[in-house]
């Protein structure tokens, strides 16, 4: 990714001091220094200097949640973001991985970043989950003990339900004030429609004409936030091309993962001479959807909701793209709501974009800490602005209730929340 700094000069920025150390997740959950931003940053020293990179550097490197916890917390402001990209580049350029790291990527890889291939998916998920078949194998245990990470995919998904695909352009409801164009995401798209749903609604209901192009694909974050930079640029790529005929004024993103990139290709495509001004007309147009709702100021009429809510601050919009105050906002103005805070807010659920599914246990164990946070709010519903989220916190939050002998919380993205309210459904 290209910048005016060198990776040595970004380096040379960390001044060690630990003000990162309890915002690392890693740290909190082992105090180990090679698991803190400060004990990565080096062991990058340590390669630039010339050390061959080893499988405990890579170990170390690999554990890393890529939250950006410390890069709020960093007083020096260090880019820890570049830095963990960059070297998780280098490290798979240059390392060789364990055959069944690399099936196991494979095979992620091969899935996540394809919206069709998720949708077919979907299909056979629904009949597990309709059938029980889903709870019946996971009471076995047997799919943890033979393959951990598959286990781990299985327990995340959510309850499925058959949706229809949204039309390529959707009316204002009123006057019309803004045309924006709509990422409908991957993972969002084949297990959370009724997230896109409410999210086209709600634009509707605000006076936006909402484009949808149906040929989108992939915006790049889950390559990019692993090392995998060429892919990513191909898939930029491919979505600048997408949204560049729509002449839309804004491109809306209800996916913190998937904004938090795409509000990086002005960098991620800086050396390409053919889609360098292109990606950076692309990335001035960005907004969560809670930044353009924000922006926009409301015109439809909120019905109450009488409801308590925790918020839960995804990484990707909180400390990726210092997008907190439009979300909570938003969900102040509902006549009725009331707005609760969590605990350790700073702290990553554990989810992480494909982190849950790479490493199991650590973010069994985060997501367990969040879901105590959360429920000792005392909340009605766990509000969240991002999928990987969504999935995490329903399954810590379900484990946790099983334990208690209760019914687990319910979990909204905020865009259902506003949708309720603006259709004066109950949540």
């Amino acid at each position: 990714m290209a910048d005016h700094e060198s990776k040595e000069e970004l380096l040379d920025d960390c001044v060690h001091c630990g003000f990162c150390l309890p915002t690392c997740p890693t740290y909190v959950l082992w105090g180990e220094e090679m698991d803190s931003p400060r004990g990565r940053i080096q062991l990058m020293q340590q390669l630039a200097d010339g050390e061959p990179m080893t499988d405990a550097m890579v170990s170390h490197w690999d554990a890393c949640l890529g939250c950006m916890a410390c890069v709020t917390a960093c007083p020096s402001g260090v880019q820890y973001d570049r830095l963990i990209e960059e070297t998780r580049a280098e490290v798979e350029r240059e390392h060789r991985r364990s055959p069944s790291e690399r099936a196991l990527r494979g095979l992620v890889f091969a899935l996540f970043p394809h919206p069709k291939r998720l949708r077919l998916l979907a299909g056979p998920l629904r009949g597990l989950q309709r059938t029980g078949l889903d709870r019946a194998l996971r009471r076995t245990g047997l799919l943890d003990r033979v393959a951990p990470s598959l286990a781990a995919m299985e327990r995340l998904a959510p309850r499925l339900s058959r949706s229809e695909p949204l039309a390529a352009r959707l009316p204002a409801t009123g006057e019309r004030r803004a045309v924006v164009g709509m990422l409908t995401g991957c993972v969002q798209g084949a297990f959370f429609p009724a997230v896109n749903a409410a999210t086209a609604r709600v634009l509707q209901a605000e006076g936006c004409d909402v484009v949808v192009p149906p040929e989108q694909g992939c915006c790049g974050a889950l390559s990019v936030h692993n090392g995998r930079a060429e892919e990513a640029k191909r898939y930029a790529r491919r979505l600048v091309e997408t949204f560049e005929s729509t002449e839309v004024e804004r491109i809306v993103v209800n996916a913190a993962g998937c904004g938090s990139t795409m509000k990086e290709y002005a960098a991620l495509l800086a050396d390409d001479p053919g889609y360098a001004a292109r990606a950076q007309a692309f990335q001035d147009k960005v907004r969560d959807i809670s930044e353009v709702l924000d922006e926009l100021g409301p015109v439809a009429e909120r019905h109450p909701l009488e409801v308590t809510v925790a918020y839960h601050d995804a990484c990707h919009l909180g400390h990726a793209q210092g997008v907190r105050v439009p979300p909570r906002r938003l969900l102040e103005g509902i006549p009725g709501l009331e707005l609760r805070e969590v605990a350790e807010a700073e702290l990553c659920c554990g989810s992480a974009g494909i982190y849950n599914v790479l490493h199991p246990e650590p973010a069994r164990e985060l997501g367990d800490r969040k879901a105590r946070n959360i429920v000792a709010t005392g909340a009605d519903v766990l509000v969240t602005a991002n999928p990987g989220c969504l999935m995490q916190v329903a399954a810590a939050v379900e484990r946790h209730a099983e334990a208690a002998g209760d019914r687990p919380m319910r979990l909204a993205h905020t865009v259902e929340v506003l949708d309720a309210s603006i259709s004066g459904r109950p949540l």
